[in-house]
Parts: structure tokens; C-alpha cells; sequence
């Protein structure tokens, strides 16, 4: 093992069930959410900081002065839009922190899993003659073994 170990942890299956089951919640609470592809996520302009005032500015100035707009525009349903995305704003942030949080965990652990593997695979190799494992630490040195390059034809002579 590693002698670095920074997550020692034993999880639950209890508590990782009731965490999927929160997670499964909070899908149903949130059954409008849509998904987009790349293409589509790179041509919307996006409402950050800077333009959350810009924002809240026009859609105060539409609903005083409605009467500039085209009939079309429906300012009840900017609101609509303004109110929702000012509500999930913060679940959206607690949301990316915890996930980058998951995700580094999840990082750590997996490294010091490997690392422990490779300690155990190279024990294997170098300590474990005699011991039945040839066939196993064969199989687990699959895993480092490189694919052959296909040779590229030679360029026909004319």
C-alpha cells in the first residue's frame, strides 16, 4: 500500500444506497430538466455574474413598459425563466462543488487502489516464486502489455 493514503473510509452500502435514493429524488423533483448536445451548449449564450443584473434590469424595464415590445414577446414567461434559473442557481453550484469534490475523492481513491495493485502485482513477480501465482500475475501483466505496431506496407516502386 501506499504510504500516502489520504481517503480511509469504509462506505455503507446502506449509505450509498441512500445516497442514490437522494440523488434519485432530487431527478424527480427536477423532472423539467433537458439535456443538450456539445453543438447546442456552445451556440447559448450563457447568463453568468456579469449578466444576471443585465438580466434582472430588462426584465424590470419589460414589465413596466410592456407596450414597446412585439406582441409576441411574453414577459410573464421571462419571469417565468428568470425566477426558475435564479432558484436553481444554487442548487447548480452545490451541485458542481460537491461533484468536483466526488470527483477528486474519487481520483485519490482509485490512484491508491492502483497504486496498491501495482505494489501487490510487483511483490507478486519478485517474492511470490513458487506460490501458484504465475498464472494470475501473467494474467494482471496483460495489462501492461504494449500492442503491436502494424507495420505500414512499403510504398510500391514504380
Amino acid at each position: 500500500m501506499t504510504t500516502n493514503n489520504r481517503v480511509s473510509v469504509e462506505f455503507s452500502a446502506e449509505d450509498q444506497k441512500a445516497i442514490l435514493d437522494a440523488i434519485a429524488l432530487i431527478r424527480q423533483k427536477l423532472p423539467f430538466l433537458v439535456g443538450l448536445t456539445a453543438d447546442e451548449r456552445r451556440a447559448l449564450p450563457r447568463l453568468g455574474d456579469k449578466s444576471r443584473a443585465f438580466v434582472a434590469r430588462a426584465l424590470e424595464i419589460a414589465g413596466q413598459n410592456p407596450d414597446f415590445l412585439p406582441r409576441t414577446f411574453e414577459v410573464q414567461e421571462m419571469r417565468r425563466d428568470v425566477e426558475l434559473f435564479e432558484k436553481l442557481y444554487p442548487i447548480a453550484l452545490s451541485l458542481r462543488q460537491l461533484d468536483e469534490l466526488l470527483e477528486d475523492t474519487t481520483t485519490v481513491v482509485g490512484a491508491e487502489a492502483y497504486g496498491a495493485a501495482l505494489t501487490v502485482y510487483n511483490f507478486g513477480r519478485y517474492s511470490g516464486k513458487g506460490l501458484g501465482l504465475d498464472g494470475a500475475l501473467d494474467e494482471m501483466g496483460r495489462r501492461f502489455a504494449r500492442k503491436a505496431r502494424r507495420s505500414e506496407p512499403a510504398a510500391p516502386t514504380v
